[in-house]
């Protein structure tokens, strides 16, 4: 196939535009269509397996990028950004939770940040619901909500505007080792002022709106059908993964062991601010992409740039995560 220099590359688009500028003269002016300022409803579906996973967008938040990264220069931290033609004035945090139809149940993990922040935001964020929707899903039809770990955009979503549950049928599973945490008046009695303090009243509030119903489960057990819970503390006290399998494939989904994939995949040593303990986050988020490259397997990401689903390599300095390819037919 003969390829193009640049030279007629540019004098052929100076023709179209020379034609293109003949041919407007001739054809009547039709009005603009005005600026849509929206993207499409956000849900991908891919296959695990017999099971059907359905990436559901809940937006995207914009972050200061001071002060993201507790043991890297706001400096070295724009330079990654820079490195991977991301904007430096703003980190982009986008969060995504998935529904898995395994043929019987459907199970919702995570459930984003929820309706009065749909409210608050005018639609950036808490945008679960609405694409949901779009997908063909109501909030009704999900039979389980099982949750990686109590932060409010893990959480919050569990409770509607008003007050209600959000998933009027479904049960609710949670860590045992967030639960006990979480709900342990010592604890809150000792948590620092600020945004632990904060964190343990919304856990009472929401969970509270619940009627504490819950389902407390363990890790390195099977949550539900093909759902085995894995132990990936250091974010928070009992943050949680899991592996989801069937029919000889499987998929890792991480929650939150690594954040921004250009931030702390390409650079696992780095520590979210927001990190309980970074040097057990540090060693978790080792352990588990040295485990994603051995075995080959798909990671996916809860704030990984959307759909979230990734392979891993090995770099000189850490990793870097392969986004999959979208497929129409899964």
């Amino acid at each position: 196939m003969a390829l193009m220099t640049r030279r007629e590359l540019l004098s052929g688009s100076a023709a179209m535009m020379t034609a293109g500028a003949v041919l407007s003269h001739h054809t009547a002016v039709r009005a603009a269509a005005p600026i849509v300022g929206k993207q499409a409803p956000g849900f991908y579906r891919y296959k695990v397996g017999d099971f059907e996973v359905s990436v559901i967008t809940d937006g995207a938040l914009t972050f200061p990028v001071e002060n993201f990264v507790s043991n890297a220069t706001t400096e070295q931290v724009k330079a990654a950004l820079a490195a991977a033609y991301r904007g430096t004035d703003g980190l982009s945090v986008p969060f995504s939770p998935v529904v898995v139809n395994t043929g019987s149940k459907l199970i919702l993990i995570d459930t984003g940040l929820g309706d009065a922040a749909f409210e608050r935001s005018k639609g950036t964020i808490g945008q679960f619901a609405t694409n949901l929707k779009a997908a063909g899903l109501e909030r009704s039809d999900i039979d389980a909500v099982v949750i990686s770990h109590f932060h409010i955009d893990h959480v919050d979503g569990l409770v509607g505007a008003d007050g209600k549950p959000a998933f009027p049928n479904a049960q609710i599973f949670v860590p045992a080792a967030e639960w006990k945490y979480w709900m342990d008046d010592g604890e809150m009695s000792r948590a620092p002022k600020g945004r632990i303090e904060g964190l343990f009243r919304n856990s009472r509030r929401i969970f509270g709106a619940l009627g504490g119903n819950v389902t407390p489960y363990d890790a390195g057990k099977e949550v539900l059908l093909g759902l085995t819970a894995v132990a990936t503390s250091g974010h928070s006290v009992g943050h949680t993964s899991f592996v989801l399998s069937s029919g000889g494939r499987s998929v890792f989904i991480q929650g939150d062991v690594a954040h921004v994939p250009v931030l702390f995949v390409a650079n696992p040593g780095w520590h979210a601010a927001i990190d309980r303990d970074p040097v057990m986050a540090e060693a978790t988020r080792r352990t588990v992409y040295d485990m994603l490259v051995a075995e080959k397997m798909l990671v996916q990401g809860f704030h990984c740039p959307f759909p979230a689903l990734a392979h891993v390599e090995r770099t000189a300095s850490g990793y870097r995560e392969v986004l999959v390819p979208r497929n129409s037919n899964i």
